[in-house]
Parts: C-alpha cells; sequence; structure tokens
C-alpha cells in the first residue's frame, strides 16, 4: 500500500515539474536594440519621417461634449440609451467586478479639433480609467467612414479615473480590474466616443489657441519610490477659443485620480471631474483634463471620502484660473505631428524577478493588445507625446529638459487608445511592487525601448522644418 502511495505521489511529482517545466521560463534579457520589434519599429520610424512637415496657418478650433455616464439597474441593456443591468467600476482589483451602487457626479467623453492650413487634429479626453483599446478601435472605424479622418489625426487619453464605468476588457486580468466584460458597454462607448470627435470636427471655426503651465508640487507625490524618487509637477494648459463664442481649457497633471480608493461603489470623475466642472462654471465652456505621467506618481489631499478629490479638483482648478488669465492667445500657430505604431514584445509576466510565465498562458489571462502606437504633435512651443500605458513622471521630466533646451515646453499623457501596462525607469524594473512587477508586462527591454522611441519621436517632431 505504502509502495502505492509513493509511486503516485512520485508521478504526481513529475507531472507537477514537467508543467512547471512549461509554464515557467525565464526572463528574456535581450537588449531591445538587438530585438526585431525594434528593428521594425525604427524603420518604420524612418519611413514617416520623411513625410513630416510643419504646417503654418490660420487656426480653426472645433469642440463637442457628449455624456458617458451610464444608466444603471435597467431591466435589460440598451446600448443606444445607455441604459444596462450591471455596470462594475473600473479601477481596482479589490472591487471584484461589483456593480456601481450609484451615481455621485456624471462623466463625459469632449473632444477639441484644432485645425491649422488644412491639418485636423483631434485632443479626446475621457472620463475613464483608459480610453479601452476596442473602444478606440470602434470609434477609428466609425470617424474614418464620416470624416476621412484616421488614426493619425486623434489623439486619446483619459482622466484615469478609479470610478469609471467598465466591462470594456476581456481576460482574467482585464476583468479583474475592470468587471466581466460586456460588448454592449463598449458598443455604447465607442458610439458616443466617436460622435464627440465628429461633432467637434463639424464644430471647426475661426480661432485662437494659447499656452501655459504652473507648478503644483503640494498635490502630487512619487508613490513608487517616495522621497527617493523625483516628481514632475508641471500642470500644462492649453486656451483654446472660438472668439465672441466658446472658450475651452486642456489641462494635463501626473498625480494618479485615485483619491476614492476601492470603498467607493459610485460613479465619479474623482479629482479631474471636480477640476473641470469648476472651470465650466468659471468662464470656460469646456475644461477637459488629460492624465499625464501618472506611471509612477500619486496624489496629495486633504479630507475622507469625497472632501478629497473636491479639495485637491478645486484648487488645482483656482490655480488654473489664476495662471489662464495670463495666457496669450494666437489666431495663427505652427502644428506638425507623428503618429508610429510600434512593435513590443511577447508577454514577459514575471512571477519572480528571473521567471516569467509561458507566453501562452498570459495571453489567456491578460487582454489583447492589438495595435499600439505613440504619438507626438507639436502645437506652436508645446510638444505633445501621447503613450499607451502608465508613463512614469519621473522619465516624462527628461523629456521636458530635453525640450527645454530647444526652447519648447513638452508633457507626456497617457491611455492613448491601447493599453501596455507601467513604463517606468529601468532603475526601477527589479523592485518588486505593483508597478514594477505586476504591471510590467512586457520585460525588461519594453521600458527602455518606449522611452528610446519617445526620445526619438519627440526630437523628430521638435527638429522639423
Amino acid at each position: 500500500m505504502i509502495k502505492k502511495i509513493l509511486k503516485v505521489l512520485f508521478v504526481i511529482v513529475i507531472l507537477i515539474t514537467v508543467f512547471l517545466f512549461w509554464a515557467l521560463k525565464n526572463v528574456d534579457n535581450t537588449p531591445y536594440l538587438q530585438s526585431d520589434y525594434y528593428s521594425s519599429t525604427k524603420l518604420r520610424l524612418d519611413s514617416i519621417v520623411s513625410d513630416l512637415g510643419i504646417s503654418g496657418g490660420r487656426v480653426r478650433i472645433g469642440l463637442s461634449k457628449n455624456s458617458i455616464t451610464p444608466v444603471l439597474l435597467g431591466d435589460m441593456d440598451d446600448p443606444s440609451a445607455g441604459k444596462f443591468v450591471v455596470v462594475p467600476l473600473s479601477g481596482y482589483g479589490g472591487r471584484k467586478g461589483a456593480p456601481a451602487t450609484g451615481i455621485h457626479d456624471s462623466l463625459f467623453v469632449k473632444a477639441i479639433a484644432i485645425e491649422v492650413n488644412e491639418k485636423i487634429m483631434v485632443f479626446v479626453g475621457s472620463d475613464l480609467l483608459i480610453m479601452p483599446p476596442d473602444v478606440s478601435n470602434l470609434s477609428d472605424k466609425t470617424v474614418a467612414e464620416k470624416t476621412g479622418l484616421t488614426r493619425e489625426n486623434i489623439f486619446y487619453s483619459a482622466t484615469h479615473t478609479h470610478s469609471g464605468p467598465g466591462a470594456w476588457s476581456g481576460g482574467a486580468v482585464g476583468e479583474m480590474f475592470a468587471g466581466e466584460f460586456n460588448p454592449n458597454v463598449v458598443a455604447w462607448l465607442s458610439r458616443q466616443v466617436s460622435k464627440t470627435i465628429i461633432e467637434a470636427v463639424e464644430n471647426l471655426k475661426p480661432g485662437k489657441i494659447g499656452i501655459g503651465n504652473f507648478r503644483a508640487r503640494e498635490f502630487v507625490k512619487n508613490r513608487l519610490v517616495g522621497d527617493e524618487g523625483a516628481v514632475n509637477d508641471d500642470f500644462l494648459m492649453i486656451v483654446a477659443e472660438q472668439p465672441g463664442e466658446k472658450k475651452v481649457i486642456m489641462g494635463s497633471y501626473d498625480a494618479h485620480a485615485t483619491t476614492l480608493g476601492d470603498s467607493n461603489m459610485e460613479i465619479s470623475a474623482d479629482y479631474p471631474g471636480y477640476w473641470q466642472r469648476k472651470l465650466e462654471a468659471n468662464g470656460f465652456d469646456m475644461a477637459v483634463f488629460f492624465a499625464g505621467s501618472v506611471g509612477s506618481h500619486g496624489y496629495r489631499s486633504k479630507g475622507e471620502g469625497f472632501e478629497k478629490p473636491k479639495y485637491m479638483g478645486e484648487a488645482l482648478a483656482d490655480s488654473t484660473i489664476k495662471y489662464a488669465q495670463k495666457i496669450t492667445t494666437k489666431d495663427s500657430t505652427v502644428a506638425a505631428a507623428l503618429t508610429l505604431k510600434i512593435d513590443y514584445p511577447e508577454f514577459q509576466i514575471r512571477v519572480s524577478d528571473g521567471l516569467r510565465l509561458n507566453p501562452v498562458i498570459a495571453r489567456r489571462l491578460f487582454p489583447e493588445v492589438g495595435d499600439v502606437f505613440l504619438q507626438t504633435i507639436r502645437l506652436d512651443s508645446l510638444i505633445w507625446t501621447t503613450t499607451p500605458c502608465d508613463f512614469s513622471g519621473e522619465t516624462a521630466i527628461t523629456i521636458k529638459n530635453a525640450m527645454h533646451i530647444k526652447g519648447f515646453r513638452a508633457m507626456v499623457t497617457s491611455f492613448n487608445g491601447a493599453y501596455t501596462g507601467y513604463v517606468i525607469p529601468c532603475k526601477y524594473y527589479h523592485l518588486n511592487e505593483y508597478e514594477s512587477r505586476m504591471m510590467n508586462w512586457f520585460g525588461p527591454g519594453y521600458n527602455p525601448f518606449i522611452n528610446h522611441m519617445v526620445g526619438e519621436l519627440t526630437e523628430k517632431v521638435s527638429s522639423s522644418q
């Protein structure tokens, strides 16, 4: 009897060993400069740079705003009306996909179209955790059919609220953070997003534009390594107006919109919502918030519950109003833009510092990534790069400094229509932290690769003639 038990145990041990040998692989430490994904992406960049040119001329501005506040607890899903039986909140795995219980404040998708010498750029802000890939893909198709504009003309972002609607991601990990996937929610969001973009383009009228910034150190911190790390405390603003008609302000800041923890179950735009609403009540027809380089940056605020986002958002709005008054708007400007589709490595989801899951397993657990883009725009004295990730504020500082030497302001925003996890400084890769371990999806080569390509894009666009 004992021999039989030992034999069974031996077989089990062998099977477990074989499974682990298949399921676990060594982390691939190949330098990105020696990788196929870098080579193919670099060739693609070289090919599109030849067509890069700067446009100068009169400015036209268009804007639009539509609700993405879902109607909760319906008898059945009705995407045409934004009504759903269940809408989970996105942002925290600790909620375990639980549905929203109510609406604290309304959510919106907003678009600002800027045309310079027949070159149209549409900037899309949304009160969402990210701009979900399925939503941006469907929206892109609709916009192309209706306007002829392509992804090269559209620049997505999100406020990164952790209390917005979920249900837009597949994969076990995607559903852990956004709740059970519901294609009806994706259809509704994409309809609202594409409608807003199209309306902004149709609304184009002669306009003016101006750029400014201020420092807001008291509301942001380095959440990855605390006082040991650098902090990007720059709040960047773009004012655009249709003289005599409407005025809009765009703002970007690096603090994570997590003032409301996972115990909150009400729909809310967090502190960016308070910022937007206060500005829209004080001289601006529309305010749009773009999550900056939030990958290593957390918030600082005061109070409990909804006191925290209110205090932070309205204080930032007060400073915005003050400094926006100093911005001079102009009816002509220069613009240039590059949109680079990038290749990327296979999943390297680590279970320890040196071991990762077999990519076959990772692809089943994580949401499909799809097409991924980096985009860099020049608007007058501003160089703006959009990224498909939680991009690090520490790295953004190096981009800002490089552009400052050339006479430009610069900012890097996150969540541009795909999602590839966190991109952090390489020196933090081996830390056993949330940002560096669980959310660093593509191995040690991906962080320097993205940082390299962002640097290349900003350099090319800032040097355009």
